[in-house]
């Protein structure tokens, strides 16, 4: 390392402490809190974990080389198999793992305060979720793109491999019917954003046949086109909500559910580059040009943190998730931290696409990019009056969140400025929304035009949503089709139509079923907690695959974040069952099925992890203390008669 590149180094790191100091209270407790500074001591906390932790993971922990040949050359067939550009793949990596979780999670969690869900976003993500998904990647690309499941059943045992395989269909249904809520109470009866969004579909197409058919390889005219069709849509869709066509989009919330679930078998069966990967390289466009732009609006203007460091609500009571901030914050937060999910992205479609082994540090970057989309998403919540906060995110009245310390402050002004009534609009989305729309209207020249950024932060969390949806729901396909193959074999050849038909159709029903039935104060937390025993699942998953490269010396980068994750889970999972029977019991008979149904997706998926790390635990003993011998199905460095010359690392 040069001088210069220590100092550089040295800088940032003491710009991260201080940073720090000012957002925890250590330096000014008294003063207010800029949003400044969780922006600065977020990114110089990633670049430096990027630039250190991550070499040292891809260096030392799983040694990335070049030279092995990955499954998208070895196995090509040019729908699932596929090399794919870099910055293409990280485009859709990054839009498949970035869903709902990153944008809503951390809005939620501020009825905590703006500082217990900051810190897990940001350690978390660099000690946890990060190593999840790159520790997964690496353990699928070199075992020929096999799923998480299937990873479980060739390094653990049949057991695990089964359990594994219930435990993330159950996990994925759930997610998804998490992630699809908050799309759902953003849209309905909103058509200038329902029109926005149907359009992507379309724009897909168009992009994955140009790409693909009419001008292969030129990303650039591609991308560009691409951008310039989103933001006409988004202008457009003012004068379509206020033209005779608005009829056609100005939908219940039931109609929106179906639609989501079409959109999501569509997306499911058609191949990877027809929609799914040039939509989720559009998304990622948006996506991370709208987190930049609020980070230089977060800078520009510096908008003082109106929620408090922590609120009254920890010990429990609150009026959006119910539960005590241990362990609720860490549910709560879910993907913006670690996700359970992204580890079927990082064993389903992504490390089918790797053109190099290099490119799997894409793993990691991602998830940290998507933890800073989750503080921007914390930022502009918290900037919002507290009882303006509630007001949006519950159902409750202005006079009840007076009662209870949280006077609503500006709630008919905010409705005007965005020409849309938002009290009561639960989940999360619309509450990021107007304080994303507060911060790009305050900027130079942007005066008067709070409504169209409404909509257009409304369009990019669906983006960010319909992304996870669409992927998950492929991913849920395949491991249909991989358990279904066990009793009907040509269910195991994933391009065989029939069965990907059928398996999507079961999990667009499932997801779309809970979705239709459910609500924030059920279906976030059930999310949340299912999706953090899958993360539990998939370090430990990731522990023994270490174990069998022979890395043991390692193993705490896997199993320490395993063991914390596992804890509060487990914990949470406890809580919400009791939960769950407790409101059955005082429930009209429709509304006790569906908590009953609940208890039990948590229980099994709870038991289902119990089961899996005892039997992980007995494998790790024979291998580490017993020194049994063992096996492993990674696929040999090299191929005969391939080569692929090395390349620079991404």
């Amino acid at each position: 390392m040069t001088g210069v590149a220590s100092i550089v180094w040295a800088g940032l790191a003491v710009l991260c402490a201080v940073g720090f100091g000012v957002v925890t209270g250590i330096v000014n407790p008294d003063e207010k809190v800029n949003g400044l500074w969780l922006v600065v001591a977020a990114a110089c906390f990633y670049v430096l974990a990027y630039r250190f932790y991550g070499r040292f993971l891809a260096q030392r922990v799983v040694e990335l080389d070049n030279r092995r040949i990955t499954p998208a050359h070895r196995l090509n067939d040019g729908s699932n198999f596929h090399p794919t550009n870099r910055w293409v793949l990280f485009g859709h990596h990054f839009a498949a793992i970035a869903g709902a979780g990153p944008l809503l999670g951390p809005v939620l969690a501020a009825q905590f305060g703006f500082l217990p869900g900051f810190l897990w976003l940001v350690i978390g993500a660099v000690l946890a979720g990060a190593v999840q998904d790159f520790v997964i990647l690496v353990a699928s690309m070199r075992r020929n793109g096999r799923s998480l499941p299937q990873i479980a059943r060739d390094e653990i045992g049949t057991v695990t491999g089964m359990a594994t395989t219930i435990a993330v269909f159950f996990i994925v249904v759930v997610a998804l019917a998490g992630l699809a809520l908050a799309v759902v109470n953003a849209l309905y009866r909103n058509p200038w954003g329902t029109f926005t969004l149907a359009m992507t579909v379309p724009i897909g197409f168009f992009m994955g046949f140009y790409l693909q058919r009419w001008r292969p390889g030129r990303v650039g005219e591609m991308s560009l086109l691409g951008v310039v069709m989103l933001v006409a849509a988004v202008i457009a869709g003012r004068a379509v909500a206020q033209s005779s066509l608005a009829g056609w989009f100005d939908l219940e919330r039931s109609t929106l559910v179906w639609l989501l679930a079409a959109y999501g078998f569509l997306a499911s069966v058609l191949p990877v580059w027809m929609l799914l990967v040039p939509r989720g390289y559009l998304s990622t466009f948006m996506k991370v040009s709208v987190v930049v732009l609020l980070g230089v609006g977060v800078i520009v203007i510096a908008p003082t943190i109106a929620m408090p460091r922590v609120t009254g609500f920890i010990a429990g009571g609150g009026p959006i998730i119910p539960g005590p901030i241990f362990p609720f914050v860490f549910i709560t937060i879910a993907c913006g931290a670690i996700s359970g999910f992204h580890s079927l992205v990082s064993s389903g479609t992504t490390p089918k696409m790797l053109d190099r082994e290099s490119h799997a540090m894409i793993g990691y970057g991602a998830m940290l990019m998507e933890s800073f989309v989750g503080v921007t998403a914390l930022i502009a919540a918290a900037v919002l009056a507290p009882g303006d906060y509630f007001a949006i995110n519950t159902t409750l009245s202005a006079e009840a969140l007076g009662l209870l310390g949280y006077p609503v402050a500006r709630i008919q002004e905010l409705s005007r400025l965005v020409e849309q009534d938002i009290m009561g609009r639960t989940g999360g989305a619309v509450s990021l929304a107007v304080g994303m729309a507060s911060i790009f209207s305050a900027l130079p020249g942007m005066t008067g035009l709070m409504a169209y950024w409404y909509q257009f932060a409304l369009l990019f969390e669906a983006l960010f949503i319909l992304t996870t949806i669409d992927a998950g729901t492929r991913v849920a396909r395949y491991l249909i089709q991989e358990l279904g193959g066990t009793v009907y074999a040509p269910l195991r050849t994933i391009n065989w139509m029939p069965g990907a038909i059928g398996a999507s159709l079961l999990v667009v029903g499932g997801w779309g079923y809970l979705l239709a039935t459910g609500s924030v104060s059920t279906i976030w937390p059930m999310f949340g907690a299912a999706n953090q025993l899958l993360g539990m699942l998939a370090l430990c998953v990731g522990t023994t695959v270490l174990i069998k490269m022979g890395k043991a010396q390692y193993l705490w980068v896997t199993a320490v974040p395993m063991i914390f994750v596992g804890f509060i889970t487990l914990s949470g999972s406890y809580e919400l069952f009791v939960l769950f029977l407790t409101k059955a019991g005082s429930a009209s008979v429709e509304e006790a099925v569906v908590f009953y149904l609940d208890a039990a997706l948590i229980g099994i998926v709870a038991t289902l992890a119990v089961v899996i790390l005892a039997d992980s635990l007995a494998k790790w003993y024979g291998y580490v203390i017993r020194k049994q011998p063992y096996t492993t199905s990674e696929v040999p460095s090299r191929e005969d008669g391939i080569e692929i010359p090395a390349g620079p690392c991404c």
